[in-house]
């Protein structure tokens, strides 16, 4: 593919995936304009194949003809994983993902990736997790948990000074690709994500949180 002087942050993400590659398609609005990206790429011929970290990701690369594998498949491990995130600090590289719901399916594709590549715009650095993104509003983490457990977790939250919202989808509960709900907990910037991120999933009923912590 001819380069010009002026690659896309997608371009460049692109360029890191190699003939061949097994590779962890995220979620959100980065992650869509990688895909399209991609997908052009798969139309000049890159023989790749994807795994999506959800079900719109999922159909948008069916839509642009990139192989998907099986879970079976992926769980031998993915040669890349590319994605967004909502916050992270420079010094450590730790993130706060899923406002956009997809944080445990993107956890799992993570994990199972040799490298681990993440798209960023402007607006997502802080000096720590949980400081506010935008003037007025509070920081925030979201917790996916089990809908039968959801009550007994935000007793939990608050016991941990934090202040859990149920996430709506027009004026209803919303539902995440694995059919469960998402506390948005509001937060002060965090002094210790690791402790804290440790007391969340100690809580029965918490499937995953937004921290991405170490990766």
């Amino acid at each position: 593919m001819a380069k010009t002087q002026s690659l896309t942050v997608f371009e460049r993400a692109a360029d890191l995936v190699r003939a061949g590659d097994r590779v962890g398609l995220g979620s959100g609005k980065a992650s869509t304009r990688f895909i399209e990206t991609l997908g052009a790429r798969v139309r000049e011929g890159l023989k790749i194949s994807g795994f999506p970290t959800s079900i719109a990701s999922e159909n948008l690369a069916r839509s642009l003809g990139i192989p998907l594998l099986e879970p079976a498949d992926a769980a031998d491990g993915l040669d890349i994983a590319i994605d967004g995130a909502d916050q992270f600090t420079p010094d450590t590289l730790d993130l706060i993902k899923g406002f956009g719901r997809c944080a445990l399916r993107e956890m799992v594709v993570a994990r199972l990736a040799k490298r681990f590549i993440i798209v960023l715009g402007p607006g997502k650095k802080v000096s720590r997790l949980g400081e506010n993104s935008h003037v007025g509003e509070q920081g925030r983490i979201p917790v996916e948990v089990v809908p039968f457990a959801e009550v007994f977790v935000g007793r939990g939250l608050e016991r941990l000074g934090l202040v859990p919202v149920p996430w709506l989808l027009e004026g209803k509960r919303g539902l995440t690709d694995n059919g469960n709900h998402i506390l948005d907990c509001k937060t002060d910037p965090v002094a210790d994500p690791v402790a804290l991120d440790r007391a969340i999933r100690a809580l029965p009923g918490v499937v995953g949180t937004g921290f991405f912590l170490g990766m």
